[in-house]
């Protein structure tokens, strides 16, 4: 599968969702792009002046990422601490493997905890068996950067394998334990 190019006028990736018709779909330009851009023109040790508000807010723009093929950006959303440890190669073969066919938000937790939020989705993708589903609980931290005081929101992801202890401080930087922080949802 080649890469995927978007005009600007169609409906964003994050809007399609296969078994529902969602009444006014918002275009890329009108949703993820913004987000995906000021990436895309960021340094890249940082994410732009645009990000995303909430955590379901980011799981729209990097579903979105996924289906246009943009592995940085997948990698640059994912907690600072785990990123190293992210393949860029392997996020985009299977991005470009997978033949997406729609996201469904089922719900979103604003707020676990002090700095913690869940989104359940699942995401569409058609296979030579038809149409299945990705189901996944996903967890969110919103990291304060104490230089700035700006807060950003990251992926967590329970895949990659850290070497930390329940005592040691939080990967997040929270300057919490890690079992009382991010340890619950990884």
């Amino acid at each position: 599968m080649s890469l995927i190019t978007l005009s600007t006028t169609q409906t964003c990736p994050c809007q399609i969702n296969p078994l529902l018709e969602i009444g006014s779909p918002l275009t890329y330009q009108e949703c993820c792009q913004p987000y995906h851009d000021a990436f895309s023109n960021a340094d890249m040790d940082e994410l732009g002046a645009v990000k995303a508000e909430t955590a379901e807010r980011l799981m729209r723009t990097r579903y979105s990422a996924f289906v246009l093929v943009k592995p940085d950006y997948i990698v640059k959303t994912t907690l600072p601490t785990q990123q190293a440890l992210l393949s860029i190669k392997s996020i985009e073969n299977w991005a470009k493997e997978t033949n997406w066919a729609g996201l469904e938000i089922v719900r979103h937790i604003p707020k676990l905890g002090k700095r913690h939020a869940q989104v359940e989705f699942k995401a569409y993708f058609n296979n030579v068996d038809g149409m299945q589903a990705h189901h996944e609980f996903s967890a969110f931290v919103k990291v304060k950067d104490k230089a700035t005081n700006d807060a950003r929101w990251y992926f967590l992801d329970p895949t990659v394998a850290m070497s930390v202890t329940q005592k040691q401080p939080c990967i997040c930087g929270s300057d919490e334990k890690f079992k009382r922080c991010c340890g619950e949802y990884v």
